[in-house]
C-alpha cells in the first residue's frame, strides 16, 4: 500500500509520525472513513464537513480545501492501481508535535495521513445484531467525534470476536439503544423507520444523515428517539448503516428472528446503489 504523509506518497513501511505527536500521545486526531465508487468519492463534501467542524472544536487548525482533498485522493488511486475499482478510504488529522505535557494552545501543524485500500463491489448485506454487554461510553465533546479515542469500540470488538457476519449493538448506561460497533442503527414498524436520536451519544454518521433524507424523500416516517431493547423485538425488520458497508439488514438480534426479505431495507440497498456514484452531498438529493 503507498499512503499520503504530509503532503508525500510513501510506501506504507516507510510512513513514520512523531513520538511527539499529540494524536499518538493524547488521542487528539479525528478520522474519516468513506468509500470510493470506482473513482468516484461518495458524499465527500460531507464528510469534510464534518471534518473541519470536529478539527476546529479541538483547536486543529487545517485548511485542506476540496480541490486539494481530491488531489490528494486521485494520487493515491492512481498510485495503488485503483482507478477501476471500489476501495476503502481512512482520513486521519492527529494534533502534530508539541512535546511532552497537555497543551493548552492550537495546533497549527496537524500531522495528515490518507489510507487507501481495494474492497470487494458487492459486500454482506446481511448480518447478526449482538446486544453489547460493553455499554455506550458518553461522549467528551458536546456531540461525538470520530476521534482516535477508539477504546470503546476496540473492548466492544473484542466482546463479539472477529466474526464479520456479527455486530455488536451498544447500549447506553441509562439502557436506551445507541448503536453499532462500526454502525448506526435503525428498525421499521408498520412502514416508521426509527433510530436513536444522537442526544443519546451516538455519532452522528454520515451514511446515517444520508439514509434519513433518502427514506424522507421516499415518503417514510423518520422517527429520532430515546428507545429501549424491546423495541428491536418488536420491529418488522432492523438495518444498520455505515459508509463502507452501505445499508446491511440484521437477520437477527439476539434470538429474535426477523422475517427474510424486508422489504423496507432491501428497497434503501436499491436506493442507495442508485446514488454512490453520482453524490457529493446528501443536499443533493
Amino acid at each position: 500500500m503507498i499512503v499520503y504523509v504530509n503532503g508525500e506518497m510513501v510506501l506504507e513501511e516507510e510512513a513514520k509520525v512523531s513520538a511527539f505527536d499529540h494524536g499518538y500521545m493524547y488521542g487528539v486526531g479525528l478520522f474519516e472513513t468513506f468509500r470510493v465508487y470506482n473513482g468516484h468519492p461518495f458524499l465527500l463534501d460531507d464528510h469534510f464537513r464534518r471534518l473541519k467542524e470536529g478539527l476546529t472544536t479541538l483547536g486543529i487548525e487545517w485548511d485542506m480545501n476540496t480541490e486539494e482533498v481530491r488531489k490528494v485522493l486521485d494520487d493515491l488511486i492512481e498510485a495503488n492501481d485503483l482507478r477501476e475499482m471500489d476501495a476503502y478510504v481512512r482520513w486521519n488529522v492527529s494534533a502534530g508535535d508539541k512535546g511532552l505535557g497537555l497543551y493548552t494552545g492550537h495546533y497549527e501543524k496537524p500531522t495528515t495521513i490518507v489510507y487507501i485500500k481495494s474492497i470487494p463491489q458487492k459486500m454482506k448485506v446481511e448480518k447478526q445484531g449482538i446486544i453489547l454487554k460493553t455499554r455506550r461510553n458518553t461522549p467528551e465533546t458536546k456531540v461525538r467525534l470520530k476521534s482516535h479515542h477508539y477504546l470503546n469500540n476496540l473492548l466492544a470488538k473484542r466482546e463479539i470476536g472477529p466474526d464479520p457476519s456479527i455486530e455488536g449493538l451498544f447500549l447506553t448506561e441509562e439502557d436506551h439503544l445507541a448503536e453499532g460497533i462500526v454502525s448506526n442503527l435503525f428498525w421499521v414498524k408498520k412502514r416508521i423507520v426509527y433510530t436513536p436520536s444522537i442526544k443519546t451519544g451516538i455519532l452522528n454518521g454520515i451514511t446515517r444523515q444520508f439514509v434519513i433524507r433518502l427514506l424522507q424523500k421516499e415518503g417514510y416516517e423518520v422517527e429520532e428517539g430515546f428507545y429501549l431493547e424491546k423495541d428491536l423485538y418488536e420491529a418488522d425488520e432492523a438495518f444498520v448503516t455505515n459508509s463502507i458497508q452501505e445499508v446491511v439488514s440484521l437477520t437477527s438480534i439476539q434470538s429474535h428472528l426477523y422475517k427474510s426479505s424486508p422489504p423496507v431495507t432491501k428497497k434503501l440497498q436499491q436506493l442507495y446503489q442508485e446514488q454512490c456514484r453520482a453524490l457529493l452531498s446528501r443536499s443533493e438529493l
